[in-house]
């Protein structure tokens, strides 16, 4: 998934490289090649990430291992004020204190794009305990004491 963001931004750059080199064989050689070992620092940049997630999911620290927790509480209390709180209290005070300042909104536009990342996280997380892959079922993520 990484590599399909990456490849059009690389992609033109690979491809000024490998024009540089005179035998079309070789360019398609090198050029398979570049883009072989591009990939799999790709992939394994993002192995070595998904262990340090799993690290810090296990941490027992709730500094650590609750601001994932911490983050999805904030959204949820952000669309509770932007679309519940804030819109009874305006027509509240408007209805019985016509002088009262309206209470202040929320700029919800980032907040939608964190709470839908974090329900595609979810979703992924479904999956992985749906295929049996989760910390419970997993011998990396399994708690030995």
């Amino acid at each position: 998934m990484f590599w399909n963001i990456l490849q059009p931004i690389i992609g033109p750059i690979i491809e000024k490289l490998v024009d540089r080199i005179p035998n079309p064989n070789e360019r398609a050689k090198a050029k398979e090649q570049f883009e072989m070992e591009l990939m799999q620092a790709v992939t394994n940049a993002s192995t070595q990430q998904n262990k340090i997630n799993e690290i810090e999911a296990a941490h027992k620290s709730v500094f650590v291992a609750g601001w994932r927790p911490f983050i999805g509480w904030i959204c949820g209390i952000g669309l509770f004020w932007a679309f519940v709180l804030q819109p009874m209290a305006a027509w509240l005070f408007a209805a019985f204190i016509p002088n009262f300042p309206a209470p202040p909104q929320i700029h919800t536009d980032n907040l939608y794009q964190l709470v839908l990342a974090m329900l595609g996280m979810g979703g992924l997380r479904t999956f992985e305990k749906m295929r049996g892959v989760s910390r419970e079922t997993s011998p990396i993520g399994s708690k030995q004491d």
